[in-house]
């Protein structure tokens, strides 16, 4: 991050622990991350990701340490006020889809956020366009399928204007389709300026959306830079008990014995790697 630019969550030297717990599920935590960023969270269950995103929007308090928001303290900010900024799609969409039609569920939030009635219907028809529900505006929400209800999750969020968007396991539960197509969704909001945090077990995913990734263990950052870099460092990932994608795995295998990159992340490095070599072979 350039020195020039102000980040827009600045995390410093933050604690905490859930009450009865023996152990901190955030120790001694600090982070940056700059506007328009794509970032990935990874690590084992309690590692301390999710709390540590619920921080940035004041749906937990740190115990010590500060969480600066776009320049707020978010001690001080209020739920409100830090909600135009963080916006949270939770795990499981259906614990935070409540309303009877899928438009009304879209305009919950910029109606609490004060907009008038045209500003939100625009935000409205805007969002469910970009998330391809423009047809099912009307449709009762939990008629519709996982993937789909993920979407519309995503879109209630969108709809408010946040510059910030923190996804948890945005692919848990669907099947290949819906799982890049609601990356390819995060990915083409991230391309309009926005900031996106995902939270996420798919190393894959990561591989081929995240150009930053973060690894907590025992609830502190591990490692934190590029993905390249974190996903083929062997002793940050045994240390989080994480796995390098299998593309990867089987990269470094044939660096081996065949001198291949170790550092290839992707199927679609794969074979363009692999097509050089043939080509290199037949041309030679």
């Amino acid at each position: 991050m350039s020195s020039l630019v102000s980040p827009i969550i600045d995390v410093r030297d933050i604690s905490f622990q859930y009450e009865g717990s023996p152990t901190p599920a955030l120790d001694h935590v600090s982070l940056t991350v700059a506007p328009g960023e794509f970032v990935a969270f990874v690590g084992q269950n309690g590692a301390g990701k999710t709390t540590l995103a619920k921080t940035f929007n004041g749906i937990l308090n740190q115990s010590s340490g500060e969480v600066i928001i776009n320049g707020y303290d978010t001690r001080v900010a209020g739920l409100a006020a830090l909600a135009r900024i963080v916006g949270y799609v939770y795990q499981n969409p259906d614990h935070q889809i409540f309303a009877n039609r899928v438009r009304d569920e879209v305009a919950f939030g910029p109606r609490n956020l004060g907009l008038s009635p045209t500003e939100i219907n625009d935000a409205v028809q805007n969002a469910l366009k970009l998330v391809g529900l423009e047809e099912q505006a009307d449709t009762y929400p939990f008629i519709l399928g996982r993937g789909q209800r993920q979407k519309l999750a995503v879109a209630s969020v969108i709809a408010m204007g946040s510059p910030v968007l923190v996804v948890d396991e945005p692919t848990t539960g669907l099947d290949l389709r819906g799982s890049l197509s609601i990356m390819d969704l995060l990915r083409q909001w991230n391309k309009q300026g926005r900031t996106i945090i995902i939270i996420t077990h798919d190393m894959n995913i990561v591989a081929e959306y995240a150009p930053r990734t973060v690894v907590m263990a025992q609830a502190r950052i591990v490692a934190d830079g590029p993905t390249r870099a974190v996903l083929t460092d062997e002793a940050v990932l045994k240390q989080a008990f994480l796995k390098a994608p299998q593309i990867t795995r089987l990269a470094q295998r044939l660096r081996e014995r065949f001198d291949f990159p170790g550092d290839i992340l992707t199927v679609k490095e794969f074979y363009t790697e692999l097509n050089r070599r043939i080509g290199k072979c037949r041309g030679g």
